[in-house]
């Protein structure tokens, strides 16, 4: 496994009509580095945003889709989401304020 440092493992976050319904529950998503874990994503948000304080994150692996450009056929990118619970008493994640 590769040494992935803080600092890579969030890579964007996802906004979505979906996602920012679910920060009214001090839920988070972001797209990560494929192999990063659990503790990684963790420790990054942590680090990253001050005063977060996370309780739980679950995570989702989303596989490329066949795409077909006449007769060549590939895929996009596989992606990694993180969902990010914070905890009651945390302070919320200041980057997605304006939006």
């Amino acid at each position: 496994m590769a040494d992935i440092k803080y600092y890579d493992v969030l890579l964007k976050p996802v906004i979505t009509e979906k996602s920012m319904e679910m920060m009214g529950e001090k839920k988070y998503t972001f797209l990560v580095h494929p192999d990063a874990n659990k503790i990684q994503i963790r420790e990054a948000v942590e680090k990253m945003f001050e005063g977060a304080k996370v309780k739980k994150v679950n995570t989702m692996n989303c596989h490329g889709k066949k795409k077909r450009r006449g007769y060549i056929v590939g895929t996009t990118s596989a992606t990694k989401k993180a969902i990010v619970t914070l905890t009651p008493e945390s302070k919320d994640i200041e980057f997605f304020e304006g939006i």
